[in-house]
């Protein structure tokens, strides 16, 4: 008799369970500007937290219990910042929710699926459609249709910054931007009623009636970005101190990922009044390599806090209408005529329009090599020494105009 009433009520739990309703809950955690890391103290995240979780808690009179169907987890963030990094946040965001979630039994890796948005571009567009102060907010609605509608906009950042002269963009960016700094976990169930008056061990659960109310949170998928076209960020520069000189310098700073880049100099000036005997010669390079690092150089690359080390060669030949001093070897080669220089440095790059930094560098290291002294007589330079320099100390000391080049490498105006 037990066993053919175990074998009816499998039946009828087979049955339901195919046939029942699938419930939805959902929460979601804001996040402060560029960071991944859940404050539970920030607006509100504590209490949405706690919300759902006591919404999952088995209920003593009911005995209701919770079967996970499916987990989605959507990450998300606002519009300013490259794309690259927007998508970073996107997605460090969602597996920290996740993973919060999971550890608090809502949320399982077999049945866990994610999004990651990068910049949400149609979150942006349901919040100015709910928002009447949006300055010119017609036009802004126009502009996010297009962008969200893939219409060939390579730019969309830029369309939107300065429309109107930016006084749309200051609004979204200090009134919505903040509340697309986040990521969102729906959660699908069954509410499962256990019979626990059949005399077995472990009781049946049998789906909860699908006609009780059950209020589930409204949520719609985002779809993800428009990516404009390859990222690519190159820094060509020169250093006004050497230009002051009269040394033409023109160098590059190539951002090659994970806040590396690689740096290339060069410097060519060769002045001379032989009647006056007014010499003004040096031409050499540099290469090297940066490490960036700080809140700026995370939300951009190539602009913040930089350190780095390089190394390269020089040559020289100054005289002033008397003693006179040249690197290396007379009428040899670059490579017989150079001093050789190489240190670390330290710098920062900081924004000053669209597409131009202005970047403040000094190095110290060892600048090394030969040198010889001359003067004038008689209408020849007559050699009289020859020296080995060996100098420790600064080596290097730009206050350099960079002009920013490629793909998403222009400065955000707040």
């Amino acid at each position: 008799m037990k066993n053919s009433f175990l074998l009816t009520v499998c039946l009828i739990v087979g049955f339901q369970l195919a046939t029942s309703q699938i419930y939805k809950d959902s929460v979601f955690v804001e996040f402060h500007q560029s960071r991944t890391d859940l404050d539970l103290n920030f607006k509100g995240n504590k209490t949405r937290i706690d919300s759902i979780i006591d919404n999952f808690t088995p209920s003593p009179e009911s005995g209701v219990r919770y079967h996970l169907r499916s987990v989605n987890v959507v990450g998300a963030a606002s519009p300013e910042g490259s794309t690259d990094f927007n998508k970073y946040l996107s997605e460090k965001r969602a597996y920290t929710l996740f993973d919060f979630m999971k550890g608090r039994g809502l949320a399982a890796d077999s049945i866990a699926s994610f999004t990651f948005l990068g910049r949400d571009w149609r979150g942006l567009q349901r919040a100015v459609e709910q928002d009447n102060n949006v300055p010119y907010r017609s036009e802004v609605l126009e502009l996010l249709k297009d962008i969200n509608s893939k219409n060939g906009i390579t730019d969309p950042l830029d369309k939107l910054k300065f429309l109107h002269n930016g006084i749309p963009y200051a609004y979204l960016y200090r009134n919505i931007f903040p509340d697309l700094r986040m990521s969102k976990l729906v959660v699908g169930y069954d509410r499962m009623i256990p019979i626990v008056d059949i005399g077995v061990a472990n009781p049946v659960l049998l789906p909860f009636p699908a006609n009780m109310e059950c209020p589930e949170l409204e949520f719609t998928y985002l779809t993800g970005e428009v990516k404009e076209c390859r990222p690519f960020y190159l820094g060509l520069k020169t250093n006004l101190i050497s230009d002051i000189l009269l040394i033409p310098h023109i160098g590059a700073d190539l951002y090659i990922g994970k806040n590396w880049s690689l740096t290339a100099d060069w410097m060519y000036g060769w002045w001379d009044k032989d009647r006056t005997h007014h010499y003004w010669r040096a031409y050499g390079g540099t290469l090297g390599v940066r490490k960036w690092f700080g809140k700026k150089a995370s939300e951009k690359p190539l602009t913040g806090h930089h350190v780095g080390i390089y190394a390269g060669v020089v040559t020289y030949d100054f005289e002033f209408g008397g003693r006179g001093y040249m690197g290396g070897k007379p009428h040899g080669t670059l490579w017989d005529r150079c001093n050789f220089v190489g240190g670390v440095e330290y710098g920062y790059s900081m924004p000053v329009s669209r597409r131009i930094n202005i970047d403040f560098s000094i190095g110290f290291g060892y600048l090394g090599g030969r040198y010889l002294e001359y003067v004038p007589k008689d209408g020849f330079y007559m050699w009289e020494s020859t020296h080995h320099l060996n100098w420790f100390g600064p080596t290097k000391a730009e206050v350099s105009v960079v002009w920013l080049i490629g793909c998403d490498n222009y400065n955000r105006r707040k």
